[in-house]
């Protein structure tokens, strides 16, 4: 996956709000081609298992019970230079420090809730793409 490839979520809130597919469209305008897709649900222990790496910090509990409170879209993005550009159009994680025009800026209700998870490097986002993706269910 190095290189050109990323993953991404479509959190809970986003879904609620009906922003899923002006979401998919920005991604889509964006050049990235979506390798994988997936309307799911995860529970608390998946979503912990999920964000692991976060375990400890104060907003953990939070996040946990926010990603589990209610469906998310996965995907698997490709392009050149997927992390860095898929990071751009997402913005800051704070939405109150993203650039006009970014997804968080435009969808996101809160720092907490910022309407999209984007992989932060190539090896997470093989990680990540392996927890919700199998093998079959990736378009090569």
């Amino acid at each position: 996956m190095a290189g050109n490839m990323t993953f991404t979520i479509i959190k809970p809130t986003a879904i609620k709000n009906n922003y899923a597919g002006a979401i998919l469209k920005m991604i889509n305008e964006a050049g990235f081609v979506i390798k994988a897709l997936k309307f799911t649900r995860i529970s608390k222990t998946q979503a912990a298992a999920f964000y692991a790496v976060h375990e400890g910090k104060p907003f953990f509990k939070n996040l946990i019970k926010f990603m589990s409170s209610g469906p998310i879209i996965t995907a698997i993005l490709e392009k050149e230079n997927a992390i860095e550009d898929f990071r751009e159009l997402i913005g800051a994680t704070n939405p109150e420090n993203a650039k006009e025009g970014t997804v968080r800026k435009l969808f996101a209700c809160s720092m907490t809730e910022n309407a999209v998870h984007g992989s932060d490097s190539d090896e997470n986002a093989q990680i990540e793409a392996d927890f919700f993706f199998n093998r079959l269910e990736i378009y090569y």
